[in-house]
């Protein structure tokens, strides 16, 4: 059974930083697509980033190129996302996803999901 773990979210002011880690075990980690995504209260899940296993391609939400970066530690079974320059607009509970099937940037194509973990940007 694949079980995804995030853990670093917290409260931080605007234009602060923070980094995001997701432990995936019971799995084959490296040969998976791992994936990022967030919910906003009365907001659907709405995708963030994205990369490849051998993190050949990666993708990013529009509104956080730039300022966020995935990136993944395959010796570790771990991806991260460091998200700088943060902005109230950013406040979410952010998903972990992996081994998706399909569009990378839909959430229904992903098959494994962390419970989540609060984000919240104060201005």
């Amino acid at each position: 059974q694949v079980q995804l773990v995030e853990s670093g979210g917290g409260l931080v002011q605007a234009g602060g930083s923070l980094r995001l880690s997701c432990v995936v075990s019971g799995s084959t980690f490296s040969s998976y697509a791992m994936g990022w995504f967030r919910q906003a209260p009365g907001k659907e899940r709405e995708f963030v980033a994205a990369m490849t296993w051998s993190g050949g391609n990666i993708y990013y939400l529009d509104s956080v190129k730039g300022r966020f970066t995935i990136s993944r530690d395959n010796a570790k079974n771990t991806v991260y996302l460091q998200m700088n320059s943060l902005k109230p607009e950013d406040t979410a509970v952010y998903y972990c996803a992996a081994d998706p099937s399909g569009n990378y940037r839909h959430f229904v194509s992903w098959g494994h999901w962390g419970q989540g973990t609060q984000v919240t940007v104060s201005s």
